[in-house]
């Protein structure tokens, strides 16, 4: 069984966020395969179903992004997926808007979510899609720049990195490891 959790802020207030973004590119990976987040368990709000011959689990935590892994933690044991078979997609400051990239481990750097999911799951080892959103303006903070929408003349590029992270979700689910898809997506 894999794991895929989305990283946002629930509620209608943070939906089209930058921060949120982690919670787009999984709600286009569910509306592509046709499915719905219609469970909840341990605060948070979930899908499973087969994709080809896997069991996955579609998984958007409703802890607000700071206590993330209060969600994720309890849902890997219940449905005893190993670590390697979870990926967490998320936003990431340093990355460029429209650019994705695919690590296996690494720091929180900064993020307040990864550093949650890295105190509950006891480990930085864990595989993520991090979705690039820019850094702030100089006159913006960092709360401000990742609770605000993406502008206008933004859209066709987030459009394309959530298209590249459900491509690389979509590869990795149908049978290749964590480093292969890492090694496709990552060149882009």
């Amino acid at each position: 069984m894999k794991m895929i959790v989305g990283l946002g802020n629930p509620g209608s207030k943070y939906a089209n966020t930058k921060h949120n973004i982690g919670f787009m590119a999984l709600d286009e990976y569910a509306k592509q395969q046709n499915l719905a987040f219609n469970k909840s368990k341990f605060e948070a709000v979930y899908t499973e179903a087969f994709i080809g011959t896997e069991k996955v689990l579609l998984v958007k935590p409703q802890t607000f992004m700071n206590d993330s892994g209060r969600a994720v933690r309890p849902l890997m044991d219940y449905f005893n997926v190993a670590l390697e078979d979870l990926v967490v997609i998320y936003d990431d400051l340093d990355l460029p808007l429209g650019k994705i990239r695919l690590r296996q481990k690494g720091s929180a750097g900064g993020h307040n979510g990864i550093k949650s999911l890295i105190q509950h799951l006891g480990t930085a080892n864990f595989n993520r899609i991090r979705i690039g959103i820019d850094r702030p303006y100089a006159s913006q903070t960092v709360v401000n720049h990742v609770l605000s929408g993406f502008p206008k003349e933004q859209q066709e590029d987030v459009l394309f990195s959530i298209k590249d992270s459900v491509a690389a979700i979509e590869y990795w689910v149908n049978g290749h490891n964590f480093l292969d898809t890492m090694n496709q997506y990552n060149k882009k």
